[in-house]
């Protein structure tokens, strides 16, 4: 996660508009709601034990 402090605002713009050329428009949402997906799934399974704990929390 070193890299990720090293990028600057101005380095997150030029990375969003480039895939925004790529892309297109439309496609931002599905990309963007994959990506959410992965990383939740991702977080899941690292620790499982606290994602059923909001689960359990978020019921009651």
């Amino acid at each position: 996660m070193g890299f990720l402090r090293s990028i600057g605002p101005l380095e997150i713009i030029l990375i969003l508009v480039i895939v925004l050329i790529v892309f297109g428009v439309g496609k931002l949402p599905e990309i963007g709601s994959g990506v959410g997906k992965a990383i939740k799934e991702f977080r899941s399974s690292v620790n499982p034990d606290k994602d059923t704990e909001t689960k359990e929390k978020s019921s009651k």
